[in-house]
């Protein structure tokens, strides 16, 4: 059954009235009545059997006088996108909630009430996520096109956190300042002696206004505010991003270009994987291995501006190429370099799948059950870690399907398993970084000899990112190339999918963008991980996700 004969079935057996809105490769929009919303919601979710990939508003008072929500999927079977559209009413802004059926809705029904003010009625949760009681009052919605800053003084709201009452139940609050350079959260312990018997994280402090500072900037002008939005995963946001907006102008990008942003995106991935694998040594007292860790990453910083000009791929990507050319001798300097960083990579590898002590504190430590992370909706390598296998490379290959990529997995769902990923999914990364160099020298070796530009790293930085000028990527030249409309762009990061949906107007502005970073669902799962461990277990199964601060935020 293909996609179209699920949808008549559910229009046709289901009696759920919906049309067609929009189509494109990768997407269907289905715009239903606010009556069967819901329903046509849950119907694609049992379809599809899929979570809330993206769940959110946008104001559309002005044109339609009403408000906009859209609810997605995705379906790795169909090779689709789908989106649920309605329309509410701008004087009864309330909707059915989701959240009671579709546990991974929650945390976005609670995001649209606190931006938008729009009301999921049924959700037994709506608390604040971003706007704390403490500082902001009430009946303010930032993401209104007539949102206006207000006072925030004399504000004297609380915030309510759940409760665990009983005998001999403590409550140990952690942070938000903690010891370090890591991100603000506040994370409140109850335990009956070293037990945790639940873990609330709040998050927030963070709150930058990110979707809103998106707003009637110019298409190329917000490319560098991607990079900004979680900094250790700067090229897959900004990737995702120019990726909508070529889908929304019609722009074709190279192979050429497509293989070069490949290979970034999984150098991005091995500095945060070795990262990672070094953070948990850490937190279990191996100091050597997190040593050797650490200056492995810094090996590939090296080789990232050696290569770029940016030690984190900042700089890079615009919109339908990228801003640098490539050559034989970075081809080379990489190749080398791959090597030496897997020698050493190899040799941490070893010394902590030999050690007793530290295989015992990670082996059953911080479960997450796959049951539990397909009902929360956790993606990414958490998500795969407990068994669900699903992959952005895999499921939507683009330049992935021309290389020979197997997708990883584990079973277990702690925080071994987790660390098993990490080890994996390094070394696939540089079989993967290699394949993509064969194909780019092979078409190289078929294409006539591109003109230099002469850019510097510090003219790159300083150009409009929009006219890059630099022909072997054919970037779009002129504001004039981005056209209306609205699209997707999505990217397996490190961490898990990054979702950008993009909407212009007609100057090529932008009206509204949704910006989902794995971390947003994800942070559930370190709750739920850590029930029945001991609270000195916590910092590895809290490294083991390695989850963003300000990509949750925004």
């Amino acid at each position: 059954m293909d996609y179209k004969a699920a949808l008549k079935e559910i229009n046709e057996k289901m009696n759920l009235e919906f049309s067609i809105l929009h189509l494109s490769e990768d997407e269907v929009y289905l715009l239903a009545s606010p009556d069967d919303f819901k329903n046509i919601c849950l119907a694609l979710h049992k379809l599809l059997h899929a979570p809330v990939a993206s769940f959110f508003a946008q104001d559309a008072r002005k044109e339609k006088g009403a408000f906009k929500i859209y609810c997605s999927f995705m379906s790795a079977k169909y090779k689709k996108w789908f989106f649920v559209v309605t329309e509410i009413p701008q004087d009864n802004p309330k909707f059915d909630s989701l959240a009671k059926e579709i546990y991974s809705a929650s945390l976005f029904e609670r995001e649209i009430k606190e931006m938008f003010g729009i009301e999921p009625i049924g959700n037994p949760d709506l608390r604040r996520l971003r706007l704390h009681d403490e500082i902001w009052p009430n009946d303010v919605y930032p993401l209104r096109k007539d949102f206006k800053v207000p006072e925030l003084n004399n504000v004297s709201g609380v915030y309510c956190f759940n409760k665990v009452e009983g005998e001999g139940i403590f409550e140990i609050p952690v942070g938000p300042v903690h010891a370090g350079i890591i991100g603000p959260g506040h994370f409140r312990f109850s335990s009956v002696g070293e037990p945790i018997i639940n873990l609330e994280i709040r998050l927030g402090f963070t709150h930058r206004g990110i979707e809103k500072f998106f707003e009637g900037k110019n298409a190329g002008d917000a490319l560098r505010i991607c990079e900004c939005v979680s900094g250790d995963a700067s090229f897959a946001h900004s990737l995702s991003y120019a990726m909508a907006i070529e889908k929304i102008s019609g722009i074709k990008v190279l192979d050429d270009t497509r293989l070069m942003r490949a290979v970034f995106l999984e150098l991005e991935r091995m500095y945060n994987h070795i990262n990672d694998i070094g953070g948990m040594a850490v937190d279990v007292g191996f100091s050597f291995p997190a040593a050797f860790a650490s200056i492995v990453k810094e090996n590939i910083l090296q080789l990232n501006e050696k290569i770029t000009g940016s030690r984190y791929l900042r700089n890079i990507n615009c919109i339908g190429g990228i801003t640098m050319a490539w050559d034989k001798d970075k081809t080379q300097i990489l190749r080398d370099s791959l090597k030496k960083i897997y020698k050493d990579f190899d040799e941490i590898k070893k010394i902590l799948l030999s050690s007793v002590s530290f295989m015992d504190r990670a082996d059953g430590t911080g479960i997450l059950k796959k049951k539990t992370a397909e009902d929360m909706g956790i993606t990414g390598l958490a998500g795969r870690a407990s068994g669900i296998a699903v992959d952005l490379r895999k499921d939507f290959p683009g330049i992935y399907g021309e290389v020979n990529f197997n997708l990883i997995k584990q079973a277990t769902g702690d925080c071994l398993g987790r660390l098993f990923m990490r080890i994996s999914e390094f070394e696939d990364s540089i079989k993967l970084i290699r394949q993509f160099l064969d194909k780019l020298e092979t078409h190289r070796s078929d294409a006539p000899p591109h003109k230099s530009t002469g850019l510097t790293v510090e003219d790159r930085r300083v150009r409009d990112p929009l006219i890059s000028g630099i022909r072997p990527q054919a970037a779009a030249q002129s504001n004039s190339d981005i056209k209306e409309g609205f699209a997707l762009g999505y990217v397996e990061s490190w961490r898990g999918p990054v979702l950008y949906w993009v909407k212009l107007d007609k100057a090529g502005a932008i009206e509204r963008c949704k910006i989902v970073d794995a971390s947003f669902l994800n942070w559930q799962g370190l709750s739920f991980c850590v029930l029945g461990d001991i609270i000195p277990d916590f910092p590895l199964c809290n490294k083991s996700f390695d989850l963003s601060y300000s990509g949750n935020d925004l």
